[in-house]
């Protein structure tokens, strides 16, 4: 913990028996809470949700993206801030962002995502303040994602972000692989282990999207659900679809569809390599989803795959297990529960390994597919929902305020 936000704890806390229903201001920092922000604004907008909970809790959300296309509703009441960018979008310089968190009254910020200039203004507010900054990096820390764009990133952290991760009151990660990648970051103070969480999915079943209408009832699916980028190995998983199904029966009973946003450029890659490899009318790019659509798109699912070579803790595995999806998944995706519990199958990334996998889950009858995803449903159940993360995340809060005892998700290193 920072000098400054050891001298906030000790100076301004109240006696832990009378702080443990003191009204708590909270206020999250993120770059964007568009649909471009992909899992970590989904994260985020779950969060704030379960953690505002007046007047117990409130939550404030500065931004620097656009007010919010779906309102502020999907945000549960908190407080939403958005400030002007100048400058290339990569740094989103927004000078006014320094000026919002200081006329606000927070007893704690937390940062999400790093590289951005809300790393600079919450290092500002951190100095200027003392009061406790969390820092959660969203696998931004690992080494398949420092490797990328690699000089930028060694340039920024040697600015401003080692300085405002070495001097956080506490760093939040996903996984233990997250929380040792901090620690191989040379980051040795607190550090709260906490998973993401996710809505169990409801009973009823929506209604079949466009895309699903327009296949022959007795298909199956794998859904493929995330941002179209080249770290979740979407062009290996095209390829390894081809090696899985070429002139065999697979290839005839079932389809794979791949949904989410990317760049156009990126898109038009991934149509070439369906047109390459002859995939037309195999495999099918149904663009983003976001709400009921994306609800709609995993209950019409037969499976999900994740074929990721760097992730935090992939929102969109823990929603495919909530609609009792099964799942494959590789290492990287970081949850060994769901190989554990029986509710995922092991790929390595790649074509091979991901074609292998495909071969696997082709192999698995309908029974053992359903009872995959049964098993998916319990585990997020037991273990991801926002409720009990919210909880996890409230003790971190109220310990780093003096409130209350160390909670047992920090690890003090």
């Amino acid at each position: 913990m920072g000098a400054l936000g050891q001298a906030a704890v000790a100076t301004a806390a109240p006696p832990k028996a009378a702080a443990a229903g003191m009204p708590m201001r909270v206020g999250m920092v993120v770059a964007s809470i568009g649909d471009s922000g992909g899992g970590v604004t989904e994260a985020l907008r779950a969060l704030t949700r379960a953690v505002h909970r007046p007047p117990v809790s409130a939550v404030d959300v500065f931004t620097l993206s656009g007010p919010a296309e779906d309102g502020l509703a999907d945000w549960g009441g908190a407080g939403l801030h958005h400030h002007a960018v100048r400058g290339p979008s990569s740094f989103s310089y927004a000078p006014a962002l320094n000026r919002s968190l200081g006329d606000h009254p927070i007893d704690l910020l937390h940062l999400h995502g790093l590289w951005m200039y809300p790393s600079v203004a919450t290092r500002r507010w951190r100095a200027a303040t003392g009061r406790p900054l969390v820092i959660s990096p969203h696998g931004m820390l690992d080494a398949w994602a420092l490797a990328n764009s690699g000089w930028k990133k060694r340039i920024a952290r040697h600015l401003y972000e080692d300085d405002n991760l070495r001097r956080a009151a506490c760093v939040h990660a996903l996984c233990e692989a997250e929380l040792l990648a901090i620690r191989r970051c040379g980051l040795t103070g607190p550090i709260c282990l906490i998973p993401n969480g996710v809505d169990l999915a409801p009973s009823t079943t929506p209604p079949p999207p466009p895309w699903r209408q327009a296949l022959p009832r007795q298909v199956r699916v794998a859904l493929y659900l995330g941002r179209l980028h080249p770290k979740k190995g979407v062009a290996e998983l095209l390829r390894a679809w081809h090696l899985a199904t070429a002139g065999g029966r697979d290839g005839e009973t079932w389809r794979l569809a791949v949904a989410g946003p990317g760049p156009a450029e990126y898109v038009a890659l991934l149509q070439d390599e369906i047109a390459g490899l002859g995939l037309a009318g195999k495999v099918w790019l149904i663009g983003p989803q976001f709400g009921e659509a994306k609800a709609a798109s995993l209950a019409a699912a037969d499976a999900f795959i994740l074929p990721s070579l760097s992730e935090g803790l992939p929102m969109a595995a823990l929603e495919a297990w909530s609609w009792r999806l099964p799942a494959l998944l590789t290492p990287h995706c970081n949850l060994p529960e769901g190989f554990a519990a029986g509710a995922a199958l092991r790929i390595e990334a790649g074509p091979q390994g991901v074609a292998a996998g495909l071969k696997a889950l082709f192999a698995l009858t309908d029974d053992e597919r359903r009872a995959m995803g049964r098993r998916g449903r319990d585990l997020v159940a037991a273990r991801f929902t926002w409720p009990r993360v919210a909880a996890e995340f409230d003790a971190v809060y109220r310990w780093l305020l003096g409130w209350q005892d160390r909670p047992p998700s920090v690890d003090l290193g």
